[in-house]
């Protein structure tokens, strides 16, 4: 509550006078290139594709993240995530906009949707919140096309398998997609919730699907 009341302290020193202080701003760690074409994995990949997309089955076409979830990005997207600090969205979205370019030939974004008690339990959903900031920068319409189908545990501490087979089927398409459409989220860990989605979007009828996320985990 107190994150609510009392925003105007950095969300991750704590320092006060602005959401996120220029000296964590300044030490998040951009993902440059060279990275995985389909993921967006950093690292000099051989063959273009990091050892994770090698030979597995992803609902996207591309992923792309703004930052690395190491420390700052983690204490960031806690407060934001976890402590309802909705102060922080335009500082993520800009984060992502001034990171990453417009996916070429969207028609508009969509979110991963929330889990309605944890929704309201945070007071906001981070993914929809920021796909309408970024809809305003980028100007896309924003669409709320997924639902979820059935309830999922929560990832956290799962191996990929497990991940993949916690949200296989889990979302639905509530109205047909456009051909191209972006998927926003908040953080990348292993494509599992990601490529569930596209998946969903894509037997829906969309063509390609693109994410974008404020960060992903690297390995």
């Amino acid at each position: 509550m107190l994150d609510v009341l009392l925003p105007r302290r950095c969300a991750v020193c704590g320092a006060p006078g602005s959401p996120c202080c220029r000296a964590c701003h300044d030490g998040f760690v951009r993902i440059g290139l060279p990275l995985c074409d389909r993921c967006g994995s950093p690292g000099a990949w051989p063959v273009r594709r990091c050892s994770e997309c090698a030979g597995r089955r992803l609902g996207f076409a591309t992923a792309r993240a703004a930052l690395v979830y190491e420390t700052r990005a983690r204490a960031f997207v806690g407060a934001w995530k976890e402590r309802g600090r909705r102060d922080l969205t335009k500082i993520a979205a800009d984060l992502v906009a001034g990171s990453l370019a417009r996916p070429p030939g969207a028609e508009a974004l969509t979110f991963v949707p929330g889990e309605r008690d944890r929704v309201l339990a945070r007071g906001h959903a981070p993914p929809e919140r920021l796909a309408w900031e970024l809809g305003r920068v980028w100007e896309l319409p924003v669409r709320p096309l997924l639902v979820r189908a059935r309830h999922i545990s929560r990832q956290r501490g799962l191996s990929l398998q497990e991940r993949r087979r916690n949200v296989a089927g889990a979302f639905a398409v509530a109205v047909i997609p456009p051909d191209r459409i972006v998927l926003v989220d908040d953080v990348y860990t292993t494509g599992a919730t990601a490529s569930a989605c596209a998946i969903a979007l894509r037997r829906a009828g969309a063509l390609q699907v693109d994410v974008v996320c404020l960060a992903r985990a690297v390995r």
